[in-house]
């Protein structure tokens, strides 16, 4: 048995055909001739081309240590392919080229044609049609029945028939058309029953509601009318009717028509002046509202029990009354009077002039005694020519009543002209 060189591989031992080789000496080779190659060694070392090893030198056979080199003066077999290598980490590894697979053409369409496909095939083509009935004018649809009553209706029902029949009795309430059934004449259940008496009972709290509301804002409407008619209107009217009265007045004075000794309810006799509080108002007969205080005219107590003086009686109490609200309000600020503060009278033929002495801010209205001929309370102690002014307290109301006193200090004719109170 011949036994191979160690010098030489498999496949350069003698009688084997020699490997060529693809290049040629390397700059690791020992010499020209010599060169070394592996398939898997321990002298991997540099940079080398993709697919081969770089060339390593192998000791000379005479070294220690060397056993699977090839023969001395033989050349190195070509490199083999080196393993592949894992890549190192984080390292990108370069694209995967997969081998194009080979041209392969695409199969015909399958085409039956036997009769069972053929059969199956034709109802997914075919398209199903309809013929719409015919429409006369003026025709209407067939309306569907409702479904009838359930079980428990028609037992009830059935009960009240079979009561009926024993007894003659009425038919129960929702037994037939109106509030408590359908228009069928389907009884309602009790559940539909509640229902119903519920929405009943919510609609009539509606209307109720409604109503209520619309007679609330009515009223508030009116409210405020009848406050701007009282405070605005009232006082506009006022001031029409004495600038009426008074230019009738004046008027009157003159035409030189003689003085009656007594005045009618309503008539004008004389004109009121109190410059502090720049009042000009007609003074009338009587105390009448309607025919003198709510035409904004101030009225004289000229009347049964309470008739006062004239300003030209040589002794007594000129007492007057006036709204202090409302239909011109001439007396509305007579509080604000000081003693001192004149109040002028004028009459057809004189102008008198009284200073104000005394207020009194409040007294009942049944205190008859502020307007005697020497007025309790006003400090006068003795007969003499005064002056009273009665009004409502307080504003807006009629509750008590305010008096002013005022004592005569000046009579002038009114052919000298009009006195130093109204001049100045």
């Amino acid at each position: 048995m011949t036994t191979g060189s160690p010098w030489f591989r498999a496949s350069e031992q003698p009688g084997t055909e020699p490997i060529p080789q693809e290049h040629g000496p390397g700059p690791y080779d020992r010499a020209p001739y010599e060169r070394a190659s592996y398939e898997q060694g321990p002298y991997e070392q540099g940079p080398y081309d993709y697919g081969q090893q770089p060339p390593q030198p192998y000791p000379y056979p005479s070294e220690p240590g060397y056993g699977n080199g090839p023969a001395y003066g033989q050349g190195a077999p070509p490199p083999a392919a080196p393993a592949p290598q894992e890549p190192a980490y984080g390292s990108i590894p370069e694209p995967y080229e997969a081998a194009p697979e080979p041209y392969r053409a695409a199969p015909e369409p399958y085409e039956p044609t036997t009769e069972a496909y053929e059969a199956v095939r034709e109802p997914y083509g075919a398209t199903e049609t309809r013929e719409l009935p015919e429409v006369t004018e003026g025709a209407q649809e067939p309306v569907e029945p409702l479904p009838g009553p359930g079980r428990a209706e028609r037992r009830r029902a059935a009960q009240q028939g079979r009561g009926k029949g024993r007894r003659g009795a009425a038919p129960q309430p929702g037994a037939g058309p109106g509030p408590a059934g359908d228009a069928g004449g389907r009884p309602l259940s009790r559940v539909e029953a509640r229902r119903a008496a519920r929405r009943e009972a919510k609609a009539a709290k509606d209307t109720i509601g409604v109503v209520v509301g619309e007679l609330f804002i009515t009223l508030g409407v009116v409210m405020l009318l009848f406050v701007a008619y009282q405070l605005w209107w009232t006082n506009v009217l006022a001031g029409q009717e004495t600038d009426q009265a008074k230019a009738k007045i004046e008027d009157t004075w003159a035409k030189g028509e003689s003085k009656p000794d007594v005045f009618a309810p309503g008539e004008g006799f004389a004109i009121m002046y109190i410059p502090k509080l720049d009042v000009v108002v007609p003074v009338a007969e009587g105390i009448s509202k309607p025919k003198v205080l709510d035409k904004g005219m101030v009225g004289h107590y000229g009347e049964g029990k309470l008739k006062t003086a004239m300003p030209s009686d040589k002794q007594g109490n000129f007492a007057v009354a006036g709204h202090r609200n409302t239909h011109g309000e001439p007396f509305r600020y007579i509080n604000r009077l000081k003693p001192g503060d004149p109040i002028v009278v004028e009459t057809q033929d004189a102008y008198y002039t009284y200073e104000m002495a005394s207020i009194l801010p409040q007294t009942a209205p049944s205190n008859i005694s502020v307007i005697d001929p020497v007025p309790k309370g006003s400090g006068f102690t003795g007969p003499g020519r005064y002056i009273t002014l009665t009004t409502c307290t307080p504003e807006f109301t009629s509750t008590y009543r305010m008096i002013v006193w005022g004592k005569l200090v000046e009579e002038r004719p009114r052919s000298k002209g009009k006195p130093t109170a109204l001049v100045g």
